[in-house]
């Protein structure tokens, strides 16, 4: 999960004078957890559903209306620019959707440089799924001029000098040679041309999602800067930088917009409009429980909350949520905000009034059977979790991406989809455990996700059966003859026939399919890919297989 760094006497900035002691308690009260802390700074953990309190100006703003310290919706006044960024008819092709706003009167000094950045970063991941959803630029806007440009440049045009270099390159020699070009250049790989912000003299800002121009680059005097936010989800966008503006403005500075010229149309960017959700009271206190709040007490929790909230009637209350607030989307979100300010530890526990009869569901009958066929023959069960990447699951495998169950709001970075395989879970066991003696034979029986747009949950859960072994002369006869013996054991008859599985050794794969009264079932075995071993930093044969049930 995200984690801030910042020193306690910068809440003092803001105006909140509270002892260390205290302060330690009452974070975890508002939906966090404290990693770490000493006498000077404090190093707290947020759950990725609230990326504005991923900076310590987001933390100050909740945190003094939790103490009641300052309440109610804040008044973040927007002035007009009068500059524009015209978006070029070639890059909707490419990466369609920017929004751009000014910030004067910044502070970078001390910590303040650094704390943007690391909030620049988490609001990638969080968001912008290692920006690919989107990406984020903040610059100098003193040594440039407007009208900006948004446009998709030929590979070896508009050269420049990249952050942290000292020579011009191409976008072309950027995505080899850069090292930040390099890292995230499979997200432009696809096109022929290459998204660039350019100033009103050609100057080069950024080359979104990828890097920033030298020239723009922010220092501790830098008081001016333009925020641009690129990226493939228009909504997405639009709430990243309102998140972005929201926290420079709380820090004391002024939000200038900006028009986003459109082949099509024009918008104004940052628009910090609210949004209004009505809550009612009976069932607030239902999902709370052990409360008996009225109308009157959950508009003052509201307003603790940093929303405005206005009475209906005796049982309904609006409340009115701030812009940068992206994680309401529905009536319990907001209940669960007037729990966090209710406080959780005044929540008198209940036993529910519930009672029923249980019995073992007959797959988990059919788990133990499995389970003894598979330590018999000498594996090591492990439980992974049922999260994770694109880059372990499809990439390290060989795997051509396709669709997937993602995570729409991560808590970690290697956790952003659900799997529809086993198999790379074990890879990473191997992976984690290398130092251990060989030989190592592991095996997993769990669920994957695939999509199913014929179910009313368009997804269908899948039960499968993965395991790997890996030492010095394992091999696809070794490999067979285990998989015979599971399925032989387990009462299926078993045919094979080729495949051309590319996490495997071609001609060293086959698909299986067996039969029995019960049903029948699918998979594949065979000798991992030496690529895939490598991927995974392996250093000796893995022999695998999979059988969906």
């Amino acid at each position: 999960m995200p984690v801030i760094t910042f020193k306690y006497t910068d809440l003092e900035e803001f105006g909140i004078n509270i002892e260390n002691d205290k302060l330690i308690d009452i974070i975890p009260m508002m939906g966090s957890d404290i990693e770490d802390f000493n006498d000077d700074e404090i190093k707290v953990e947020f759950f990725p559903n609230r990326p504005d309190n991923l900076s310590i100006e987001g933390v100050a703003r909740s945190f003094k209306g939790f103490i009641s310290q300052e309440v109610g919706l804040p008044n973040y006044k927007l002035n007009d620019s009068n500059e524009k960024v015209i978006v070029s008819d070639e890059i909707l092709e490419i990466r369609p959707y920017i929004g751009f706003a000014k910030i004067k009167g910044t502070n970078f000094k001390g910590d303040k440089l650094k704390q943007i950045m690391d909030f620049q970063e988490n609001l990638h991941w969080v968001i912008g799924r290692d920006r690919k959803k989107v990406a984020i630029g903040i610059h100098n806007a003193d040594v440039i001029t407007a009208p900006y440009k948004y446009i998709a440049s030929s590979k070896d045009e508009n050269s420049f000098i990249a952050l942290e270099t000292e020579s011009e390159m191409t976008p072309d020699e950027i995505l080899k040679d850069h090292e930040k070009g390099a890292k995230y250049s499979h997200l432009l790989e696809s096109f022929d041309k290459y998204p660039i912000i350019l100033d009103n003299d050609n100057q080069v800002l950024s080359m979104p999602p990828i890097i920033n121009g030298e020239l723009t680059k922010l220092t501790e005097d830098t008081e001016n800067v333009i925020v641009d936010v690129t990226g493939t989800d228009e909504k997405a966008v639009n709430q990243t930088l309102n998140i972005i503006c929201s926290s420079f403005a709380e820090g004391g500075a002024q939000i200038e917009t900006i028009e986003v010229v459109y082949p099509n149309e024009t918008i104004i960017t940052p628009n910090l409009k609210t949004q209004e959700k009505t809550v009612h009271v009976d069932l607030a206190n239902k999902l709370i429980g052990g409360t008996s709040l009225n109308a009157d007490d959950i508009a003052k929790l509201l307003k603790k909350a940093r929303f405005d909230s206005e009475l209906i009637n005796d049982n309904e209350v609006k409340a009115i949520i701030p812009s940068y607030r992206i994680d309401i989307l529905h009536e319990v979100d907001v209940v669960e905000n007037i729990a966090i300010q209710y406080c959780i530890n005044k929540v008198e526990a209940e036993l529910p009034d519930v009672s029923t009869i249980a019995s073992e569901h007959n797959w988990f009958k059919s788990e133990k059977t499995i389970r003894e066929v598979m330590i018999g023959l000498g594996f090591q069960e492990v439980m992974s979790l049922m999260l994770t990447s694109e880059k372990s699951h499809y990439e390290n495998m060989l795997q051509s991406e396709d669709e997937h169950v993602e995570v729409l709001k991560p808590i970690t970075i290697d956790r952003t989809m659900i799997r529809k395989s086993l198999i790379n879970s074990l890879m990473e066991f191997l992976e984690d455990n290398k130092h251990e003696d060989l030989p190592q034979k592991l095996f997993e029986i769990g669920d994957v996700l695939y999509l199913d747009d014929t179910k009313e949950t368009k997804v269908k859960t899948v039960k499968k059966l993965a395991g790997v072994i890996c030492h010095s002369s394992a091999n696809f006869t070794e490999m067979k003859t285990n998989i015979t013996t599971i399925l032989d054991n387990l009462g299926y008859s078993m045919e094979i026939s080729s495949s051309d599985n590319p996490s495997f050794i071609s001609g060293r794969v086959a698909n299986l399919k067996g039969s029995s009264e019960n049903g029948t079932i699918s998979g594949f075995f065979g000798e991992i890919s030496p690529k895939v071993i490598r991927n995974f930093t392996l250093e000796y044969p893995v022999i695998a297989f999979e059988i969906t049930f």
